[in-house]
């Protein structure tokens, strides 16, 4: 057991202490202080190696992601985040590989001011489960179920480079740098989650795929939506590795692992979006709008209805 308490030593040394942390790592729970007048956030998210990460994926990047997609879930919410708690699961007691890890989930931490306030440690197949904490005004959180007919439905950032690399790399060839870093580290859009309060009506962080995450938002607000799929933003990276406008086309609206945000706002609202975007530094494009009823359909710039592979990734 001295291995393990040693890991915890090392990871408590390296977390930064300050006043909203009442009491952090080394107890049975962290004692946190909420902002006063503020809503507590929370989400969790367990990443699995071979299913949510390749094998050979640098532990670094590991401990980024884990921390990524949980603020990535954050920022769809609006939230500011504050807190984050780690439970690691090792197939070895090696402190190169723990202490890697914890790099990389401390230095996107460091970012957006996010402090690590406890977790849990044991041996098994590698895992990372990261629990994020934020806070947001009384009310104030993105929802899924506000979307209403009229509104323009908008993504952030590009689609389709994370599910890209992950293809390439299953076909045996090489990911292009750019595409393989979109996959290891995404960016949680938290500015730009925080910019839509009071703008956006519902939001949702791409994960799954655009068109399965989307439907969430449509399911929740029972409403229908109708989707220019030759709107979707592609990175110079994707046009370069997929040639094919179907193949883009599928690695963008289904592919998954985008970690942007998408979200809908009335019409009237552009250019406060495209202001609110571009104070945050975030790109964003619009793709489409909600409609009455539940129907939905995606068609081609030049209006023709395009069938998509698949919505997104099942996890079952």
């Amino acid at each position: 057991m001295s291995g393990e308490f040693d890991l915890i030593a090392r990871i408590r040394a390296r977390a930064p202490r300050r006043a909203d942390v009442v009491l952090g790592i080394g107890d049975d729970a962290a004692v946190l202080a909420v902002p006063h007048g503020r809503q507590l956030v929370v989400c969790t998210d367990t990443l699995n190696t071979g299913v949510h990460f390749p094998e050979d994926t640098a532990a670094e990047a590991i401990g980024w992601k884990a921390l990524a997609v949980n603020l990535s879930d954050l920022a769809a919410m609006g939230a500011v985040p504050a807190w984050c708690t780690l439970s690691l699961s090792l197939p070895r007691d090696e402190a190169g590989l723990a202490d890697a890890l914890v790099d990389g989930l401390l230095a996107l931490a460091a970012e957006h001011g996010v402090t690590l306030v406890g977790g849990d440690t044991t041996r098994g197949p590698l895992s990372v489960c990261v629990t994020a904490l934020g806070h947001v005004a009384p009310g104030g959180a993105l929802r899924r179920d506000a979307a209403r007919p009229g509104d323009s439905i908008w993504v952030s950032g590009t689609l389709g480079d994370a599910a890209a690399a992950l293809a390439l790399r299953s076909r045996g060839e090489t990911m292009p740098a750019a595409l393989r870093g979109r996959m290891d580290r995404p960016s949680p859009r938290l500015a730009l989650g925080q910019a839509l309060v009071g703008l956006a009506h519902a939001c949702i962080d791409v994960s799954d795929g655009l068109l399965a995450d989307l439907g969430h938002v449509l399911d929740a607000s029972g409403v229908g939506a109708e989707i220019d799929v030759d709107a979707l933003p592609a990175s110079a990276a994707l046009h370069a590795a997929v040639a094919d406008v179907d193949a883009r086309r599928a690695l963008q609206s289904s592919g998954g692992d985008d970690y942007e945000l998408c979200f809908t706002a009335p019409a009237a609202r552009e250019a406060l979006v495209r202001a609110a975007a571009a104070a945050a530094g975030v790109a964003v494009t619009r793709i489409g709008g909600i409609v009455a009823g539940r129907d939905s359909v995606c068609r081609t710039g030049a209006g023709e209805v395009w069938h998509p592979p698949r919505r997104g990734y099942a996890h079952f």
